[in-house]
């Protein structure tokens, strides 16, 4: 019978202790509520995959134009410096054409000649026809003329051609920038004379204004979930806080090892302003490969206990944790995959509220 009693007692006082426990936690909590606990709903949003890869800035091909001279002499006027900017159809220098413009009036002077040789054929062509009708000229003198009133006509046919030849060079004697962009190196000075006989010199090396393209290292392991149009944010080492945009243009159909590692180079063509980049800079890439609708909350009220992440979900006035499944995380707020719902409220503790501690930042 005591010993009846005694376990009776005692089974009392644990539900006693455990009341009160239930009782203390429960208040611990409703005072940090007080205190400034906050709720939130989560907020669908769409989220998305990304693969991670270095790179670097460089040349795309065809970006660096070299300009030079098709015709010998000296140059008269140098118009550009290395840095310079320039557009297409601006005169980068010009060549001594005083020679060329003699020949180009000689030209023309032959072409008067000839066309007044041709005129004086007709006169005599179209008499010989008139006296023929009474008999007066030999078939064979018209038979001549016609001749050579063609052979003028050849001879003014070609010394037209001879004064295009002289414009021509002429045109080449100012030489124009084939493309918009910026002087990369000049390789003549003004009095300098260039020779054309058997190799064109180079004045001066242009790169365009859209030269730039990133070129990025992925692993063979994610270079399967990377396409044609995928969206790229990266950043450089010289600017780590400003984030640059692109979209992959084109997928090398050939890996590449390194260091025992095959990696794919996946081209990226650069719609962020290329004001501050230059070749060889070093890029931190991330490449969009999915998105997906997911539910979002802020990172403050996901806790942490080991390996397990749970939140503080609000039903009929009192807190309950619960376990719940987090994806990605960014400075918009963390991913639940599994445990809440759209219409849960959850908790945002002080952080050390009932023995809570928000996510490592």
């Amino acid at each position: 019978m005591k010993t009846g009693n005694f376990v009776i007692a005692f089974a009392l006082t644990a539900l006693v202790a455990a009341g009160g426990y239930w009782g203390w936690n429960r208040l611990g909590v409703d005072s940090q509520l007080e205190a400034g606990t906050t709720f939130v709903t989560p907020e669908r949003r769409t989220v998305s995959s990304s693969v991670l890869a270095t790179g670097a800035i460089r040349l795309r091909v065809g970006a660096e134009v070299r300009v030079g001279s098709q015709m010998s002499g000296i140059v008269e006027e140098l118009n550009v410096t290395v840095g310079s900017k320039i557009k297409k159809g601006e005169v980068i220098a010009k060549i001594d054409s005083r020679a060329l413009e003699a020949r180009r009036d000689q030209a023309l002077a032959q072409v008067a000649v000839v066309e007044q040789e041709v005129r004086r054929v007709e006169v005599q062509l179209e008499r010989a026809q008139k006296l023929d009708v009474d008999r007066f000229v030999t078939r064979n003198r018209i038979e001549d003329l016609s001749l050579e009133l063609v052979e003028m006509q050849a001879r003014l046919e070609k010394a037209r051609r001879d004064v295009g030849v002289v414009k021509t060079d002429l045109e080449y004697a100012r030489i124009l920038a084939p493309i918009s962009g910026t002087i990369a190196s000049v390789t003549t000075q003004e009095g300098e004379t260039v020779a054309a006989s058997f190799a064109t010199p180079t004045f001066v090396t242009i790169i365009d204004d859209d030269a730039l393209e990133l070129v990025a290292l992925v692993d063979e392991t994610d270079i399967g979930d990377v396409a044609d149009r995928n969206s790229v944010f990266f950043t450089v080492e010289a600017y780590p806080s400003q984030e640059f945009e692109g979209y992959v243009k084109q997928i090398a159909p050939k890996g590449t090892l390194i260091s025992g590692v095959v990696n794919f180079e996946v081209m990226i063509s650069i719609e962020s302003p290329l004001d501050v980049l230059k070749p060889d800079m070093t890029a931190n890439v991330s490449i969009q490969i999915a998105e997906r609708d997911t539910l979002v909350v802020p990172s403050s009220a996901i806790h942490r206990d080991g390996f397990e992440s749970y939140v503080y979900i609000e039903q009929d006035g009192a807190l309950f944790k619960r376990t719940v499944t987090v994806g990605t995380r960014d400075s918009f707020g963390t991913e639940i995959r599994q445990g809440v719902g759209p219409n849960d409220r959850i908790a945002i503790l002080p952080t050390g509220a009932n023995g809570a501690v928000g996510l490592d930042s």
